[in-house]
C-alpha cells in the first residue's frame, strides 16, 4: 500500500509558524516528513453564518494547516458541555460530577459531524487520519458515512474509563459504534487496554486470534502507546534555565518540593497540600526547611467543579501557612499562573523533590520532564502516584496512594533524606525508561500500526 499524506485533527491547532512542545513538535515533525494537513479548532467564537465557511488556512509551514471556528453555542455545548463536563469527568472516574444534557450531547455530535464533512472535502486515497482525543470519538463513524474508506487512528490523552462507570452515559449505547468506526485505538497503558476491552467485550465485540476486534463488519485493534518527551530537548532547557531557581531566593538548606499541575480536579491537589502539611507537622527536625512551590495554571473555570477545587486549595494553603510559616518562611507557594516551558525546566532542575500524584492520568508528562531535567550527579527525587499513567513505566520513582496523606508524606521526608547514591541509582534507572520510549519513538511505533493493512475477511 502506498503511503500517502498524514491527516491530524485535534481539538485546539498551534497557530505559530515554529511549534512548541513535546507534543506538538512530534506531530509538526511527523507532518512535516511525510506532507499532509493539521486541522483544529481556531478558538474563536463566530456567529453561525460563519462556520459554513469551512476551513480557514493558517501559517505557511511545508505542511497544511487549516482551522475551523465555533458559534458561542458549540463551545458551551461540545466543549465545555459535553466533552469536559460529561466526558472528562467520566473518563477520570468522578462519575459524581458528569452533568448529564441531552442537549450538550447533541451539539457534541452535531461539531462532530461537522468536523467530519471538512476532513472528507480534503481527504485523498492512500492518506492516514490521526484523530486526537475525547472530543473527537464520533468522528470515524461521521466519516465512515460519508464514504470515507482510509485507515483512521485514534489517540486518547486521558484514562480509558471503567467498565463499571459507563452506564452513567447516556450515550454509552453509541460507544462501542465510534470506537469501532477507528482501525487503531491507542492509549496510553496496559490498564486503559484491559478497560476498553473489557467494555467492548460486553457490548459484543469478538476478540479474533491475531489480536484484533471484530464488532460487525469492522474490524480493529486496541494497543498500549504510551506517549513521551522530548528528553534531550528539555535537557537542555533546564541545563539553560539552571539559575531559574535563585528566583525563589531560598535560604540556605531550604528544600524545594515542586508540583506542576493544571488546575483540575483529577489532579488530587487537596490531598498533596494536607499531605505536604502532614510532613511539616510530623518532620523530625523541626528546624528543617522545606518549600512547597505549587504551579497550578487555571483551565475551564466557568465550570463549577473548577471554582471548587480553587476555593478548597485557596482554603489549605491559608491554614498551612497560617500554623507553620515564619517570617522569612512560607512554606507552601501556589501559583495559579502559567509559567514558561523554560523557566519550569530550570525550576525541575533546582527542585529536591517533585510530586506527581493525581488520583487519575493518561500519562502526565511531567513527571518525565522532571526526571530529564535532573543532574545527573545530584539528582532530586521523583514521588509517583499509583493512578499516574507514568507509573506503568516509571517503577523507580517512590509510589504513593495520593489518597492517604500520612503514606505521602512519609515519602516526602524519604525523598528529602535518601541519600546520594540511591537518589543517583533511581535516575539512572527512570532516565533509561524515558529515552526508551521518547516522543520521537511514540510517534514512529503509532503510525506504524495505524499503516499495518488490514487483517483479511477469513482472519
Amino acid at each position: 500500500m502506498s503511503e500517502g499524506r498524514l491527516i491530524v485533527v485535534s481539538n485546539r491547532i498551534p497557530t505559530e509558524a515554529a511549534p512548541s512542545g513535546g507534543l506538538v513538535v512530534a506531530l509538526h515533525d511527523a507532518l512535516k516528513e511525510r506532507g499532509g494537513v493539521w486541522i483544529g479548532n481556531s478558538g474563536k467564537r463566530v456567529d453561525a453564518e460563519e462556520t459554513a465557511k469551512g476551513l480557514t488556512r493558517i501559517a505557511e509551514t511545508p505542511y497544511e494547516r487549516y482551522s475551523f471556528d465555533l458559534t458561542e453555542e458549540e463551545h458551551q455545548g461540545f466543549y465545555l458541555g459535553y466533552a469536559n463536563a460529561t466526558l472528562w469527568p467520566l473518563f477520570h472516574h468522578r462519575t459524581d460530577l458528569l452533568a448529564v444534557d441531552p442537549d450538550q450531547a447533541r451539539i457534541y455530535r452535531e461539531v462532530n459531524e461537522r468536523v467530519a464533512g471538512l476532513i472528507a472535502e480534503v481527504v485523498q486515497p492512500g492518506d492516514a487520519i490521526w484523530v486526537h482525543d475525547y472530543h473527537f470519538l464520533p468522528l470515524a463513524e461521521a466519516l465512515r458515512r460519508r464514504g470515507v474508506r482510509n485507515r483512521i487512528g485514534f489517540f486518547l490523552h486521558i484514562p480509558f474509563p471503567n467498565p463499571s462507570d459507563l452506564p452513567a452515559l447516556s450515550e454509552r449505547k453509541l460507544m462501542p459504534g465510534w470506537l469501532s468506526a477507528f482501525d487503531l485505538i491507542g492509549l496510553q497503558t496496559r490498564r486503559d487496554v484491559s478497560n476498553a476491552l473489557d467494555f467492548l467485550r460486553d457490548s459484543g465485540a469478538e476478540i479474533l486470534l491475531n489480536g484484533r476486534l471484530k464488532m460487525g463488519d469492522r474490524r480493529f485493534e486496541v494497543a498500549s502507546f504510551p506517549i513521551g518527551i522530548d528528553v534531550d530537548g528539555f535537557i537542555q532547557a533546564a541545563e539553560e534555565n539552571a539559575d531559574a531557581g535563585e528566583h525563589l531566593r531560598l535560604s540556605p538548606g531550604e528544600r524545594l518540593v515542586l508540583g506542576v499541575d493544571r488546575l483540575d480536579y483529577s489532579k488530587g491537589l487537596p490531598q498533596r497540600f494536607a499531605a505536604f502539611g502532614e510532613y511539616l507537622s510530623h518532620r523530625p527536625d523541626p528546624q528543617i526547611r522545606a518549600t512547597l512551590l505549587q504551579i497550578a495554571p487555571p483551565s475551564r473555570e466557568d465550570v463549577e467543579a473548577y471554582r471548587e477545587i480553587r476555593q478548597e486549595l485557596e482554603t489549605i494553603t491559608g491554614r498551612v501557612n497560617g500554623e507553620m510559616a515564619e517570617l522569612d518562611w512560607t512554606p507552601i507557594r501556589y501559583i495559579r499562573r502559567n509559567i514558561g516551558r523554560e523557566i519550569l525546566a530550570g525550576l525541575y532542575r533546582r527542585a529536591d523533590a517533585c510530586l506527581v500524584t493525581p488520583l487519575a492520568d493518561g500519562m502526565n508528562l511531567v513527571a518525565k520532564e522532571f526526571v530529564a531535567a535532573q543532574d545527573g550527579a545530584d539528582p532530586g527525587v521523583l514521588i509517583l502516584s499509583h493512578f499516574a499513567g507514568a507509573a506503568e513505566q516509571m517503577e523507580a520513582a517512590l509510589m504513593v496512594n495520593p489518597y492517604d496523606p500520612g503514606e505521602t508524606a512519609r515519602a516526602i521526608e524519604q525523598a528529602l533524606s535518601m541519600p546520594l547514591h540511591e537518589r543517583q541509582a533511581r535516575h539512572l534507572s527512570l532516565m533509561q525508561s524515558i529515552r526508551e520510549a521518547d516522543i520521537g519513538w511514540w510517534t514512529r511505533t503509532y503510525l506504524a500500526a495505524l499503516q499495518k493493512p488490514l487483517a483479511s475477511p477469513g482472519n
